[in-house]
C-alpha cells in the first residue's frame, strides 16, 4: 500500500509518526521489512525516552526493540549499551551477530571466562557479570544508556533469578531497560514493578505468533490434527477423528477397515500427504520412520524433544542404525568443511575421547544431539549447521527451547512428562509453549507444526488443554544473600538496605498477595458472623458448649490412639478429666436445647472456617516485610561471624571484629559497617561465598599446592548427582587437599548450625565428587583418564571446570599471600586443552 492509497487522516497520522519518532522511521527504512505493531509501539516507547518489558512468543521479533536500542545509542559519540543474556551460549551467539552488524572494534563480550574488548561502545555479557560490575562500582558504567535483559522471564530460575532483580533494582535510573520476555501471564504485574522502581516503564504484550502453529498427534502411524479444524466447532475442541483413533487404539483395534488395513493405519498427515502404514496401530513408530515421514512430507528441519541426554544420543545412533542419510553430496562437504575449521584447535588424541568421527558421520548424515553433556564446540556447530539448513533433524533436551536461536519448521514431543530430579512430572503450559515455540521460521515456513507422539495413557483432551493454555507465570526467586548483605550495606547502610530490599519484586508480589489474603479474610469473617448468629442459642452461650464439646471429643481420640503406651497414672489423670468435661457438658444451657445439634452444625462450620482464617491471618503476618525479615537473619550471621559490626567513630578503620561478639537480637535499626573481612566477602560471589570468605579468613587452605587448589575449587562448585553416595578416602587427592577438606567441611558444618539457629536455610555440604579429576586435570593429564575418574561427559566437565576458574579467579584477586599466587597458578594450569577452545 503506497502513501496515496491511505486516507487523509491515516496520512495525517503517519507524518505525525514520523516526527514524532524519526529514529525509528531511519531504522524501518533500513530492514526492508515491515515491523509489527508490537515492534512498532516498543521501539516508539524507547525513541520517546521510557524503558520497556516486550512481553511475545518465541520467535516473534522481540530482539529487534533491542537492535533499535543499539543503534538509539550508535547515534551519539559516548552512549554504551550492554546487552545482557542469561547463558553463555546466548551471550557467544549475540556477540557474534552484533560484530556482523557493527564490526568488532564497536563490540565487546564478558561471559566470566571470556573476555573480548571488554571497552567496546556494545557489549554483551552475562547477567551475573553486570551485576558484579554494579556491586564493584565499575567505571565501565559510565556513559551507559541502555541495558538489555534478555530472556528476563529467567527472573523466575530459583538458582539464578535473584541476580536479574538486582540488576533491575541497582541499576542507576537513568539508564534505560529493554526487558525481553517470552508470553508470561502476569506481564502487567512485573511491568507495574518495573514502574515502581525505575520510573517511565511501558508493557508491550502480544500472543501472535509469527507463524502459525499447526498441532497434529502421532497415532501409530497417522497423523491427526489435535484441534478440530472443520470450522464447525468451537475453538480448541479436541478433533473427534482423534478421539476416535485414541480410543481404538486402547481398546487394541476395531475391524480391519477400521485399522487402515492389513498392515495398520494408513491415514493422510499435513497439507494431505499420505502417511505410510507401520505395523501395529496401537504401537509407536520407531524414530527413524517418524524422520522419513516427515522428510518425505517437506517437514524438516525438525527438533525432536527427549528431555534425557542418554535418550538424545540413543535416538541419533537408533536413527543412524537405520542407515538413513537427509544430505547431498554438496552438503557433506559443505559440511565437513565447517566443522574442520570450527573443531582445529582440537588435539587428535581427544577427538576420539569426544566421539568426534561418530558425531561427524551423524552431522554429514543430517542427524545430530544437542545438550549440555555435549562439548561447547559440538554443541555450536550442531547450532551453526541447523541455521544453515545443513543438518535436518535434532534430538534435543528442553534447554534447546531457552532462547537459542535455532528454529525448526516442525517440533516432536516423544513424552509430555519429564524428570524433574524427584520424580516424574508433567511439563507445564509453560513449558509446552516454549518448546512448540521453536516450530515456524519467520520469513520461511508459513506455518509451523508440532507432533506429539500418542502413547497408552495420554489423554486428547488433556493434551488439548495444555495446547490451548497459556498459564506462564514469572513469580521472584528473590533472597538476599550474605554478598550482597556487605556489597548493599558498605553503599547504602543498613536501614536505606532493607528499605532498597522491600523494592524487590519478591516484596512487591508478597505485597499484592497480602491484598489478596486480607481481602478473603473480610469475606471469610463475613461468613463467620453469618454462622454465629446461625448457633446461638436462647439457652445460653452455644460457642462455650461448643468449646467443652470439642475439648472432650479431642481428648476421647487422643485417648484411644495412645491407651497402650500411657502409665496408669496418666490414665488415670485423663479419666479425671474426661469426667469433667463430661459434667461439665451436661451441665451447660445449651446442653437441654431442643435445638441443639442444629446449632452443633452451624458450630463446626465456624470452627472449620475459623481455622482457615487464622491460618490466612499468619500468611499474611509472614510475608508482611518478608525479605527484609530474611536480610535481618543474614546480617545477624555476618555480625556474629564478624563481617559487619556495630557502627561507631572508629568502624571505618577498624579490623574484623572476633566471631561471636555481636548482639544478638538487638536493635535491628541500629546501623553496622562492613569490616575489613567484609570487605573481602563483598567481592566473593557464589552459593557458598560465606564458606569461601571464612576458609580464607581463618587460613584453612594456606597449605594448597597448585593441583590442590583447583580441586578445592571444584569441591565449592560442584553439585553432585542425586545418585551420588559419600566417597572413600581412596577417591580423594592425597596430600595436603584432604587435611583442607576436612577443616572445610567442618567449617561448613559449624556455619550449617549457625544458620539453622539463625532461621536461614543453609547451603549443601562441599562436594568433593569432581576433586580427584581436576587435581589430575590441574597435573597435566590427558583427557580420556579424566573423564574416566570424572565420570561425567566432555561438556559436563567443561561446564563444572569453568565454574571451578570463575571461582580460582576471584580468589586470586581477593586473596592474600600465599592463596592468592597458588589460585591464579591453579587457574592456568586447569584452563588447556578441550577448556580453553571458545568458538568466539
Amino acid at each position: 500500500m503506497t502513501s496515496s492509497d491511505l486516507s487523509p487522516a491515516a496520512r495525517f497520522a503517519a507524518s505525525k509518526n514520523r516526527v514524532r519518532t524519526p529514529q525509528l522511521q531511519s531504522f524501518r527504512s533500513r530492514l526492508g521489512f515491515a515491523l509489527d505493531p508490537f515492534q512498532e509501539a516498543a521501539c516508539a516507547s524507547v525513541e520517546e525516552g521510557s524503558s520497556v518489558l516486550v512481553a511475545a512468543p518465541t520467535g516473534a521479533g522481540k530482539t529487534l526493540v533491542a537492535e533499535f536500542a543499539i543503534h538509539l545509542a550508535m547515534q551519539h559519540p559516548r552512549d554504551k549499551v550492554f546487552y545482557t543474556a542469561p547463558m553463555k551460549a546466548l551471550s557467544n551467539q549475540k556477540f557474534q551477530e552484533l560484530v556482523a552488524e557493527y564490526g568488532a572494534s564497536e563490540v565487546g563480550l564478558l561471559t566470566g571466562d571470556t573476555n573480548v574488548n571488554s571497552r567496546a561502545r556494545i557489549v554483551v555479557m552475562t547477567t551475573e557479570v553486570l551485576r558484579n560490575m554494579i556491586y564493584a562500582g565499575s567505571e565501565m558504567l559510565d556513559d551507559l544508556r541502555y541495558v538489555v535483559l534478555d530472556e528476563v522471564h529467567f527472573l523466575a530460575d530459583r538458582f539464578r533469578g535473584a541476580v536479574w532483580e538486582e540488576v533491575i533494582i541497582h541499576l542507576p535510573l537513568d539508564v534505560r531497560l529493554i526487558s525481553l520476555s517470552a508470553t508470561v501471564s502476569n506481564a502487567e504485574e512485573f511491568g507495574d514493578w518495573l514502574q515502581t522502581v525505575r520510573g517511565g516503564t511501558d508493557v508491550i504484550v502480544s500472543e501472535d505468533r509469527p507463524v502459525p502453529l499447526d498441532q497434529h498427534v502421532l497415532v501409530g502411524g497417522k497423523f491427526l490434527d489435535l484441534f478440530d479444524s472443520s470450522g464447525q466447532a468451537a475453538t480448541n475442541r479436541v478433533n473427534p477423528e482423534l478421539l476416535r483413533a485414541t480410543s481404538l487404539s486402547r481398546r487394541g483395534g476395531g475391524s480391519r477397515r477400521e485399522r487402515g488395513g492389513r498392515d495398520g493405519f494408513s491415514g493422510r498427515g499435513p497439507r494431505g500427504h499420505v502417511v505410510p502404514p507401520t505395523q501395529h496401530a496401537q504401537g509407536r513408530l520407531d524414530r527413524w520412520k517418524i524422520v522419513e515421514m516427515l522428510d518425505d512430507q517437506n517437514l524438516l528441519p525438525a527438533i525432536f524433544f527427549v528431555f534425557s541426554r542418554v535418550g538424545c544420543d540413543q535416538a541419533v545412533k537408533q536413527v543412524l542404525r537405520s542407515g538413513i542419510r537427509l544430505t547431498t553430496a554438496d552438503q557433506r562437504q559443505e559440511i565437513r568443511e565447517i566443522v574442520e575449521a570450527r573443531c582445529r584447535t582440537l588435539r587428535d588424541e581427544d577427538l576420539a575421547v569426544l566421539g568426534y568421527w561418530q558425531w561427524l558421520d551423524g552431522l554429514e548424515r543430517g542427524v545430530a544431539a544437542h545438550h549440555a553433556g555435549l562439548l561447547p564446540a559440538f554443541k555450536e556447530v550442531v547450532e551453526e549447521l541447523f541455521q544453515k539448513k545443513l543438518v535436518k533433524v535434532v534430538f534435543a533436551t528442553e534447554t534447546l527451547a531457552l532462547g537459542i536461536n535455532m528454529p525448526a519448521r516442525t517440533v516432536v514431543l516423544e513424552k509430555l512428562e519429564k524428570f524433574n530430579g524427584e520424580a516424574r512430572v508433567p511439563i507445564t503450559p509453560g513449558e509446552y509453549t516454549q518448546l512448540t515455540g521453536r516450530a515456524g521460521r519467520r520469513g520461511i515456513d508459513v506455518e509451523g507444526h508440532s507432533l506429539i507422539q500418542w502413547q497408552q495413557g495420554l489423554d486428547p483432551q488433556a493434551v488439548a488443554s495444555l495446547a490451548s493454555r497459556r498459564t506462564y507465570p514469572m513469580n521472584s526467586s528473590f533472597r538476599p544473600t550474605y554478598n550482597m548483605a556487605v556489597n548493599l550495606i558498605e553503599q547504602f547502610g543498613r536501614s536505606r538496605t532493607r528499605e532498597v530490599l522491600e523494592t524487590s519484586f519478591a516484596q512487591f508480589q508478597a505485597d499484592r498477595a497480602v491484598v489478596d489474603l486480607a481481602r478473603k479474610v473480610r469475606t471469610q469473617q463475613e461468613s463467620l458472623d453469618g454462622y454465629a448468629r446461625s448457633m446461638q442459642c436462647h439457652l445460653g452461650d452455644f460457642g462455650e458448649y461448643t468449646t467443652i464439646r470439642r475439648e472432650l471429643g479431642d481428648l476421647e481420640k487422643q485417648g484411644a490412639a495412645r491407651a497402650d503406651a500411657q502409665s496408669r497414672a496418666e490414665h488415670d489423670k485423663r479419666q479425671r478429666h474426661l469426667a469433667d468435661l463430661r459434667r461439665r457438658l451436661r451441665q451447660h444451657p445449651c446442653h437441654a436445647c431442643p435445638e441443639r445439634e442444629q446449632h452443633a452444625r452451624w458450630s463446626e462450620r465456624w470452627w472449620k472456617l475459623k481455622k482457615q482464617t487464622d491460618q490466612l491471618s499468619a500468611q499474611i503476618r509472614g510475608r508482611t516485610g518478608a525479605v527484609a525479615k530474611v536480610f535481618d537473619r543474614v546480617t545477624d550471621v555476618l555480625l556474629d561471624r564478624g563481617y559487619l559490626e556495630p557502627a561507631s567513630p572508629r568502624s571505618s578503620t577498624s579490623g574484623a571484629a572476633a566471631p561471636g561478639s555481636s548482639r544478638r537480637g538487638g536493635d535491628r535499626t541500629a546501623e553496622v559497617a562492613v569490616t575489613s573481612t567484609g570487605r573481602t566477602l563483598r567481592r566473593i560471589y557464589g552459593d557458598r561465598d560465606l564458606l569461601v570468605a571464612e576458609s580464607l579468613r581463618l587460613g584453612l587452605w594456606d597449605a594448597l599446592d597448585v593441583p590442590s587448589m583447583a580441586a578445592m575449587a571444584a569441591t565449592l562448585v560442584y553439585e553432585p548427582r542425586r545418585d551420588e553416595g559419600q566417597l572413600s578416602e581412596r577417591f580423594l587427592p592425597r596430600g595436603a587437599y584432604r587435611e583442607a577438606l576436612d577443616e572445610t567441611q567442618k567449617l561448613w558444618a559449624e556455619l550449617d548450625d549457625l544458620e539453622q539457629e539463625h532461621r536461614l536455610p543453609g547451603s549443601n555440604p562441599p562436594a568433593p565428587g569432581l576433586a580427584l579429576a581436576m587435581h589430575r586435570w590441574a597435573r597435566g593429564a590427558d583427557l580420556d583418564s579424566v573423564l574416566e575418574d570424572a565420570e561425567l561427559a566432555a561438556g559436563d566437565f567443561v561446564r563444572w571446570t569453568k565454574q571451578t576458574i570463575d571461582l580460582l579467579d576471584q580468589l586470586s584477586v581477593v586473596a592474600d599471600l600465599p592463596v592468592g599466587p597458588i589460585a591464579r597458578r591453579a587457574l592456568d594450569a586447569v584452563r588447556r586443552g578441550i577448556v580453553s577452545y571458545s568458538a568466539v
